[in-house]
Order: C-alpha cells, then structure tokens, then sequence
C-alpha cells in the first residue's frame, strides 16, 4: 500500500479551516440515501473502473466508503491505473458518524 490516508479528525478539521478536498463516496445508493459528507461525489465502487474520465488526476482524491475497507481497495486499484495523490479515509462513515 503507498496510497495515503486519512483519518476523520483531519479531514473534519480540514473542512472546519475551509479547505475543500475533492471527495468521493464509493457506497451504494442505499447507503448514501442515509447521508453522505457534505461536498462529496458519489461513485460506487463497482462503476469506478468505467467512471475513471470523472476522477480528477491532477489533484488529491479523498475515498469514502462505510468503513474504509471498500475505499481501501478502490485506491489500490487506482493505483495500478497509475493515479497518484489518491487518499483512503481510514474508519468510513462509521467514525465520521461516530465524531
């Protein structure tokens, strides 16, 4: 694993100082009607690959998924497309909801 992570706490205090990371949430539409972070794109994971066009590569990518596992694998997978600034929020929407 070379891509980076991030943990709720940073990513909410970037958000507090007014910063705003492009973000992506990679559940499914059940999961997301729940509540998704403010300023997020949504993508499932499994239309990722022929939704690649809508993945910025020139700046940092933040991925979201319920827990960290899905936004894990996504970023792994970017990264053997070649991306790079790709980062993983560590813990999902399970700790953001828990903060």
């Amino acid at each position: 694993m070379s891509y980076a992570t991030t943990t709720v706490e940073q990513l909410k205090a970037r958000l507090d100082a007014g910063e705003k990371p492009y973000m992506i949430d990679v559940r499914e539409d059940e999961e997301v009607a729940a509540g998704m972070i403010e300023g997020a794109v949504h993508i499932p994971m499994g239309q990722i690959p022929d939704r690649l066009a809508e993945i910025p590569d020139d700046r940092e990518v933040i991925f979201i998924c319920r827990s960290g596992g899905r936004s894990g694998r996504v970023c792994e997978y970017l990264e053997a497309q070649g991306y790079g600034n790709i980062v993983n929020m560590l813990g999902g929407m399970l700790a953001w909801n828990d903060q």
